[in-house]
């Protein structure tokens, strides 16, 4: 099966699964992450095939969508063995989405450009207006409010305590997202990071102003 074809399949596949989705990590969101790993992987390099088929299945083994990780991970490497991908390529993207998750700052160190590539996509994703939207969306999907001035900012947290600890939407700017800009990989990465970083502090600064 060549690679245009593994692709296709793959696409449609991911889109069955996550386009009803809404944790704010549906499939129009493996589309824009997708779209930026490209992007980003032109101006960088890296193998583009494994960047986007990474890209693509990110989500799919992530402990916010899928309570047993062990079956999900089973459930792509399947497919991936169905579509007759090298099995040298299978591990690396298997690699690749089992590392680039944030998980409260206890992620795990990359091992490679496209890992590097995919992350920064995904990342960039939790950024700017569209970081904004999905926060909003995440934090009402778990049930926390927008905003709770008496719970305090987390930091050096577990990643049970990240995933379930007391938090609201504007506390996650706190806990995540205002941390990312620092921690790209890629200059292509770092530079849109830092325009979409910068429109989320003026978010909070008239979010406040409103609040009070």
């Amino acid at each position: 099966m060549n690679q245009v074809h593994i692709l296709e399949e793959t696409e449609k596949w991911v889109k069955e699964i996550l386009l009803g989705e809404s944790s704010g990590h549906d499939w129009y969101h493996i589309q824009r992450v997708t779209h930026l790993a490209q992007t980003i992987a032109k101006a960088e390099g890296g193998d583009r095939f494994i960047v986007t088929m990474a890209a693509l299945l990110h989500d799919l083994i992530d402990d916010k969508l899928f309570e047993n990780q062990e079956e999900a991970l089973r459930r792509v490497s399947d497919k991936l063995m169905e579509l007759e991908v090298h099995q040298d390529i299978q591990n690396h993207i298997l690699t690749i989405i089992q590392t680039i998750s944030y998980r409260g700052g206890n992620g795990d160190k990359l091992q490679s450009k496209e890992a590097m590539i995919v992350q920064d996509a995904d990342r960039l994703d939790a950024l700017g207006a569209i970081g904004i939207a999905r926060t909003f969306a995440y934090s009402g999907h778990k049930g926390q409010p927008i905003y709770d001035p008496t719970i305090e900012k987390r930091e050096n947290m577990t990643i049970e305590e990240y995933r379930n600890g007391k938090s609201s939407a504007i506390h996650h700017f706190y806990e995540k997202l205002l941390k990312l800009k620092d921690l790209m990989n890629t200059e292509s990465g770092k530079k849109e990071a830092n325009i979409r970083h910068e429109f989320m502090e003026q978010f909070l600064k008239q979010f406040y102003h409103e609040w009070k």
